[in-house]
């Protein structure tokens, strides 16, 4: 793929022709075998599909009135980027994300949200055609419950240590971390990957068997 092209029509073209299984499968073949996060984070209709640059967010558990009420959260919002994914960890008392914060993000010209932790307002949000991915809706309050430490930090969630700037794939099947400094790479592989086996299906719907269609084209 021409490296030149801007994030978005490169991003674009992920969501277009790649699906995470592929992407995974690269990723393990280079040797980066924990990029998948949890699957209990799904996206809030099958049809959605996600890529872009992560930017990272933690929270944490409060109990009570802050003297900053969410902390940092509007903060965080406030610079996201062009292309970019707000994706956090931290906080499980209440829901991270709604209505307001998909407007705000969407405004900012961000790709999505990736919530370790739950969602509310889920017919606001889905009305506004923003991909959202959480662990399910829960209607709970943050102002009490969560607050927004930093952003922009190193995160961790589940097997996964996502840095800022890393890429953020995601679809029905799950969402992926790609690690920048790869990202070229992963991205050629997977478009070589995801060609090969519209050929292997091909050939199996034509006749080949599994066994013959593995040792010929190498993929399953």
């Amino acid at each position: 793929m021409n490296k030149s092209l801007p994030d978005h029509v490169v991003f674009s073209k992920m969501k277009e022709c790649l699906y995470t299984p592929v992407v995974g499968d690269i990723l393990d073949s280079l040797g980066f075998s924990h990029q998948f996060l949890p699957p209990a984070i799904r996206p809030l209709s099958p049809d959605m599909k996600l890529a872009g640059i992560a930017c990272t967010v933690l929270e944490c558990d409060v109990f009570g009135e802050q003297p900053k009420p969410f902390g940092l959260l509007t903060e965080a919002l406030d610079q996201l980027r062009e292309n970019e994914i707000y994706i956090a960890t931290g906080a499980h008392r209440s829901a991270l994300w709604g209505e307001l914060l998909t407007a705000a993000a969407r405004m900012r010209g961000a790709s999505g949200a990736v919530l370790d932790g739950w969602h509310r307002d889920t017919p606001q949000v889905l009305e506004q055609n923003f991909p959202v991915f959480s662990q399910g809706c829960w209607a709970q309050d943050s102002s009490i419950r969560t607050s927004v430490l930093s952003f922009r930090c190193p995160i961790e969630i589940g097997q996964v240590t996502v840095l800022d700037g890393d890429i953020i794939f995601g679809d029905i099947d799950g969402v992926v971390v790609i690690p920048r400094d790869i990202f070229s790479e992963v991205l050629e592989k997977s478009m070589e990957k995801a060609s090969g086996e519209k050929l292997v299906r091909k050939a199996i719907e034509s006749g080949m068997s599994a066994t013959e269609a593995f040792a010929r084209f190498g993929i399953l």
